[in-house]
This record gives C-alpha cells, structure tokens and sequence, in this order.
C-alpha cells in the first residue's frame, strides 16, 4: 500500500521534448505546422501574420483593424458572428502586438469546417461597420483615461519610450489624439496586411482528414511577401527620471535597458542571470525588497524578446518614501551579481527551479505548439529549448558574473517611477 506519509523520492530530469511538428509548405507559400497531440477531440489553429505595430502606417491600424475583424462581413453581423461560435462551442482570440497579429480557433474536431470556415469569411469579407469602429473606439478612449490613472501603466509606457524613442514601433504607445485621428480607410489599408506572410500551427487532436480540410482552405488564400520595414531606435545614456502624480502614495519604478537576442550565445545564460535576479518567487530581488525590507509586495525582472530588439526590465511598486532605498537596493543586487560569486546552494535552487519550470511549459500540444511557434519565428534550431537547458544545467558562478558585468552591469538602466 502506498505509504502517504512519506514524500515521492526526488529525480531530476533535464530532457525537454517536444511533439515533432509536420511541415508543410502550401502553393500560396504559407508554412502550415501540425502539432498532433493530446486526447480531447479539440483542435487550436494559430493565423500568424507579420502585421503587428512594426508593420503600421498609421498608429493603431494594427490593433484596430485586428480586433474589428470579428465585427462584421459582408454577409454576417456581429452578433451573428459572435452567436455562430457560441452554437458551436468554438473560441476565438484576436491578439494583435507589436511584430505580429494572431488569429486563434479553439474548436472541437467535428466543427472544425462550420467554424474555420466563419474564420476565413472574417480574413475576406470584413467590412468594418463605422458605428463599430466609433464604438470600440470609444470603449479604447474609455479604457485609456482609465489606465492613464494607473502609475503601472504610466511607468511602463514611459520607460519604453526612453529605451526606443517615442517614434518607434517598440516605443510608442497609443494616445487619444492618434485613436480620434484614425480612418476606416487607413484601418481597412492594413487589413490589406493581414493577408501576407502567414504563418499556420494547427495542435491538438489532429486527424488526416482535419489537414486535407485545412490545406486546401488555406492554399485558396492570396498571399503576398510583406513589406520590409526598418526603424531605429535612439541610443540614449543612463538617465533617471521621476514623474510626481498628485494623490499617489505609491509610485511605480521601472529600470530597464536594451538586452540580447535568442540567437545570440550567450542568452541562455543571460535568461538564467535573470531568473536568480528577479525571475521567480525566490529571487534575490524578492528576498531583499520584498521579504528582507518589506518595501513591496512583489516585484520582479523580465526579458522581453522582441523580433527587432530585446529588453531587460525591473519593476515593482512602493511607497512614495521607500523610493529612494528600493532604487538603492536594486542597484545593489545588479551590482552584487557582477562582483559575488553566486554561492552553490542559492545556484542549485534557482537552476533546478529554472529547468523544472521550462519543463512544466510543455503539458498540452497547445503548449508545444507556442514553442514551436517562437522557434520558428525567431529562426531557433529545432534543439533550441533542450540546449537552454544544457547551458543552465552547466553554467557556473564564474560565467554568470562574467554575464553580470557584460550584460547587466548596475549602472548601465534607465530608470524612471511615477507616483
């Protein structure tokens, strides 16, 4: 009988394996992935098209031609639309960001036709009703002022626009006067977008039968090569700046500064410094700030790869007062990284945290599919996740202050807070 009392014996694996995906490549030179896993008789199909704000003409085409799609064809209202997945019990998820628009299908396998079909009569007949457009717009103004009254918000807006300039695609953020001065005519232009280097993942439980449909609906789509586009982002020194908020005793911090690439060598290692940083609960940012010193609830370090560029960023909320010794502190911990061996044990917890985590990533085919997806995006080996793993499972301390003092080095963010 099995002994509850007693805890499972510990083994640690470092395999990370993926669902082999199928490639194939349609006459219209779309790339369609099938990722077949799982046991539910459930299919997510991923429209991946180069479309997001880096691909704009004009600010927030991208995110409202994306999000009106669902409002209305030649043929069908909104609500018959929204009525039509619901009597089939099919989801949908229009994600527009900055390098790209994703269109996504939850469906169960018997109503794979009825609702890939309503998807694709959304891609070609959209018709962009202008009293839908005047009423998102009006919902996005609404939802704007609201988290222009958010120091999160404000923080995070500004801290991008000192790393990439407020011209960029990475550092602009909408403002009303860009929503009030957008067109049907410029919004249905970069629909015009959407119908250029797509990018298909179907995952689930995927039959035969399910990829002939697919295949054949998808080659019918007239695809073209998207435009090239190119923007720079300024090269600006450290600054710090503080934006006081009347009737704020909390201010938001925010530290960033520009990071590597996937391709880049040394950015498992670099991903791994983060992590120990302020990448999970038992970070040192949150031992310190948090648990040490009580200045915040929470806060935390990220990078955010882009297509374009990469960013490191440190952020967390505190009170007004507490503001000058939470920056301190931070600078302490980046500088801490560059001049102190990391002890073996706290290296032990935060590597197996680390590769435990990146194994949880991958419980279901959709899971699979997502990573799949990044690697292909981003031009990775099909070994990508297994070699991060790797590299992390034999890093040591001497590499990761190396890392520390090339990569991260404490006087080397910009910093802002608001509040």
């Amino acid at each position: 009988m099995l002994d509850r009392t007693q805890a499972p014996a510990y083994t640690r694996s470092t395999a990370f394996a993926l669902l082999q995906p199928q490639e194939i490549i349609l006459p219209n030179g779309a790339t369609l992935f099938v990722v077949s896993g799982g046991d539910q008789a459930v299919i997510k199909i991923d429209l991946v098209f180069s479309a997001g704000r880096w691909f704009e003409q004009h600010w927030g085409a991208a995110y409202f031609s994306s999000q009106l799609l669902s409002k209305g064809t030649r043929n069908k209202s909104s609500f018959t639309i929204a009525e039509t997945f619901d009597r089939y019990g099919a989801h949908l998820e229009i994600s527009p960001g900055l390098d790209t628009v994703s269109i996504s299908l939850y469906t169960l396998v018997k109503n794979l036709v009825p609702t890939f079909q309503l998807v694709l009569e959304l891609l070609k007949e959209s018709v962009f009703p202008e009293k839908e457009i005047e009423l998102m717009k009006s919902v996005y103004l609404q939802n704007l002022k609201v988290n222009n009254e958010k120091t999160s918000f404000q923080a995070s807006k500004l801290i991008r626009k000192k790393l990439f300039g407020e011209t960029h695609p990475y550092g602009k953020e909408l403002e009303a006067s860009d929503v009030e001065a957008l067109s049907r005519e410029q919004i249905m232009q970069h629909y015009s977008v959407l119908h250029r280097d797509m990018t298909v993942i179907v995952s689930g439980k995927v039959d035969s039968a399910s990829i002939n449909f697919l295949s054949a609906q998808l080659s019918a789509l007239q695809l073209s090569k998207a435009d090239l586009k190119t923007a720079t982002a300024k090269q600006v020194d450290p600054s710090r700046e503080v934006v006081k908020k009347e009737g704020h005793v909390q201010a938001s911090l925010r530290l960033a500064k520009k990071s590597i690439s996937r391709l880049n060598s040394h950015y498992a290692g670099v991903v791994f410094l983060n992590h120990i940083l302020g990448g999970y609960f038992g970070s040192r940012l949150m031992k310190n700030i948090r648990e040490e010193k009580g200045l915040t609830y929470g806060i935390h370090s990220s990078l955010h790869t882009l297509k374009n560029e990469s960013y490191l960023v440190i952020g967390a909320d505190v009170n007004n007062e507490n503001l000058e010794i939470a920056f301190t502190e931070i600078r302490h911990e980046l500088k801490r990284l560059q001049t102190e061996k990391i002890g073996k044990d706290e290296l032990e917890v935060a590597r197996n945290h680390f590769i435990g985590s990146l194994q949880s990533e991958i419980t279901t085919p959709f899971a699979h599919a997502e990573k799949i997806k990044t690697m292909f995006f981003f031009n990775l080996p099909t070994d990508f996740y297994q070699q991060m793993i790797y590299t992390v499972d034999h890093i040591d301390a001497d590499e990761l202050m190396a890392l520390a003092n090339q990569y991260i080095a404490h006087d080397s963010f910009q910093e802002v807070a608001v509040g």
